[in-house]
């Protein structure tokens, strides 16, 4: 690895905190001005029926396949559009129940003449994202987002680098207010994140749990040489003890296996279980459940799941530690 000496260390440190400084006094700008025409954008965008098509060529496009996948990933159905494509065939993409957001720097871009008349033939919505209000895009657009003529970050200042900031984040600003108007919760959120870390933050415990004849119950006056072959064949190391109701009143470890060995096979389940267990709901993130299980005071590889709203009691499932793994959880 090249070494600099420490002029050119503290002239580089210097060029990036310029550059953010220069983009975040930009934002910080920007969001003072923001008005009544992103609320008339945020409108657009949730009466329409179809999709939200995000538009843009250069860096714009690029900033602007960014902006779909944002929506896309929030609930709001997207996808982006090449406006050099678009006028080669690929206009048969936005339809009449669509709204088109469009994104340029200076708004006067070639390419997206045929977006612009195309959307005013079909009466489809039209989104408009430009830094200069007198151009064609915004004179165009059913509403017009104006962005700051902000400096931008290059020396030459002829480099996008504030105005794609800006403009990502004005994509950003528009996701946000469009979830939290359609209530949207990370419940959903995970329906469109199920791989990855995301994913496998927002999984419940109702979603990974062993159910019905997997889970390792007794009742309470079952003899210790049965209770032995259900702990040992379920494969989980523990049993849950239920009453003649079939609430769950006990659990059965290794520990209590240990703690009663001498009178052990002359016992009912009952006998040897521990009382009041430790258990969690179907609805905990399987995070909090793991989050649970490695209390250092009482650590734990294996939990009963009883739903707190089930007056009876009775065990709905269990959950290893290996499962939470298995889900990414650790």
């Amino acid at each position: 690895m090249p070494r600099l000496d420490e002029a050119d260390r503290e002239a580089t440190i210097a060029a990036g905190r310029r550059v953010l400084a220069l983009e975040g006094a930009a934002l910080t700008g920007f969001s003072e001005t923001l008005g009544a025409a992103f609320a008339e954008a945020v409108e657009l965008l949730i009466a329409a029926p179809g999709r939200i098509v995000v538009c843009g060529i250069g860096k714009s496009g690029h900033v602007a396949r960014k902006v779909a996948a944002t929506f896309a990933s929030t609930g709001a159905p997207a996808q982006f559009l090449h406006a050099s494509e678009a006028a080669h065939g690929d206009l048969g993409m936005l339809t009449a129940r669509d709204v088109a957001l469009v994104l340029s720097n200076s708004g006067e871009t070639a390419e997206l003449a045929p977006v612009i008349s195309y959307a005013a033939r079909r009466r489809i919505p039209l989104i408009g994202v430009a830094s200069r209000p007198e151009s064609a895009l915004l004179k165009a657009a059913d509403v017009a987002l104006l962005l700051p003529r902000a400096e931008e970050a290059c020396p030459a200042g002829l480099a996008p680098t504030t105005s794609t900031t800006l403009t990502m984040a004005l994509g950003d600003a528009l996701a946000v207010a469009l979830m939290e108007r359609r209530g949207f919760t990370p419940e959903m959120f995970r329906e469109f994140h199920p791989g990855g870390a995301l994913g496998a933050r927002l999984v419940k415990v109702s979603d990974i749990m062993h159910r019905g004849r997997e889970m390792p119950l007794v009742r309470e006056t079952t003899p210790m040489r049965e209770t032995l072959i259900e702990m040992t064949s379920k494969g989980f190391g523990i049993a849950g003890v239920t009453d003649e109701a079939g609430r769950l009143v006990g659990v059965i470890t290794d520990g209590d296996l240990r703690r009663n060995m001498e009178r052990l096979l002359d016992c009912a389940a009952g006998d040897v279980a521990t009382r009041r267990p430790a258990t969690i709901a179907p609805d905990m993130l399987v995070s909090a459940a793991v989050g649970r299980m490695n209390d250092p005071e009482r650590p734990l590889t294996c939990l009963f799941v009883v739903d707190p709203e089930d007056e009876a009691g009775a065990p709905a499932g269990v959950l290893h530690m290996h499962d939470a793994l298995r889900a990414g959880v650790t």
